[in-house]
């Protein structure tokens, strides 16, 4: 068996059995999930995707670039995945969703995200591949939602009243509102079908998926356009979200300066996207020095593929770090967990 094909299938194994157990033991699980089970879990979870990493070095024919970049683009899309839990979370307190209904509606999100993002990688890359100047308008888009993150608070972000699709389904469909069929996209009353308020809440979390998608794809294809790395690195980092959730629920107050970290890697990764465009720009213009060296930056992060591993990594552990310092600054003595 080819070494490609050999990565494949142990991919399409990992993600077929973590979704399993993940589905059966945390989803389907009676009693609620503590902070340290919830904890162990999403280790656990990350162990896998680490593990298929060092898979990765030893099978793959360009071992060494591909596990930095498969590092690089798991680790942005992971924190860029908690940075999206951190809005569901937002959602369900803003839409009185109960603690009971929100297992179901996150593994539905990520269920939607998964499908999303496999669609988006595909067209995404077919579209580079025959429009390369797409790249700059990629680094554009996660330039801006960069800026846009630093410069808004999070709840001003996520207003369900304004979303666009909540309001077209609440006016153009009946809605059901018996609290017993809080978990339940549809209900059935006296020979009519209706949605429910479970039904308006999912569309709030598709929607906010799509969003979530348009920037996560640009992102990783800042960092490989290797249809296998986008591919594997965007689904491994959105398993096992459903027990990062509990956790994250318990203490997202730990994780104050998280949403900046990210904001500053989707500057970097857009900004090195758009750097080779702007040489190109100043080469035809005349400034062929200053050009061709911006152009060059493409090439030299592609033969120095841990530069950007670096980067990502420094600035998710100091957002981390300062994050923890100021909770407990902030919050001497006081628990982790509520």
């Amino acid at each position: 068996m080819h070494a490609t094909t050999l990565l494949w299938t142990l991919f399409w194994a990992a993600f077929l059995l973590v979704s399993a157990v993940d589905y059966f033991v945390v989803t389907r699980r009676r009693t609620a999930i503590g902070v340290p089970s919830a904890l162990r879990w999403t280790a656990l979870w990350v162990a896998i995707a680490l593990s298929f990493s060092i898979a990765i070095y030893f099978l793959h024919p360009d071992g060494r670039t591909v596990f930095m970049e498969y590092i690089s683009g798991y680790l942005t899309e992971y924190s860029l995945s908690v940075d999206n839990l951190f809005v569901f979370i937002l959602i369900f307190s803003l839409m009185g969703v109960s603690e009971v209904a929100q297992p179901k509606l996150i593994k539905l999100g990520i269920y939607l995200s998964i499908a999303l993002r496999i669609l988006f990688i595909v067209f995404g890359i077919a579209l580079v591949e025959r429009f390369h100047w797409l790249l700059y308008l990629f680094g554009s888009l996660l330039v801006w939602t960069a800026w846009k993150m630093i410069a808004t608070e999070e709840d001003d972000q996520v207003r369900p009243e304004k979303n666009l699709f909540y309001r077209a389904a609440a006016k153009l469909l009946p809605v059901h509102h018996d609290p017993q069929e809080n978990q339940r996209l549809f209900a059935r009353s006296d020979g009519k079908l209706f949605i429910t308020p479970f039904f308006l809440v999912f569309v709030v979390i598709g929607s906010t998926d799509v969003l979530f998608a348009v920037d996560s794809i640009p992102a990783i294809m800042g960092i490989s356009q290797d249809p296998f790395v986008v591919l594997t690195s965007n689904i491994f980092a959105v398993l096992g979200l459903n027990s990062l959730f509990f956790a994250l629920r318990g203490v997202m107050g730990m994780f104050r300066f998280l949403k900046h970290g990210v904001s500053i890697i989707l500057f970097f990764i857009g900004g090195k996207m758009i750097v080779p465009g702007l040489g190109h720009a100043l080469d035809l213009l005349g400034a062929h020095t200053i050009g061709l060296r911006l152009e060059g930056t493409e090439h030299w992060f592609k033969v120095h593929s841990s530069a950007s591993l670096l980067v990502i990594g420094l600035v998710l552990l100091v957002s981390i770090v300062m994050s923890v310092w100021y909770e407990k600054d902030t919050h001497p003595g006081s628990p982790a967990q509520p």
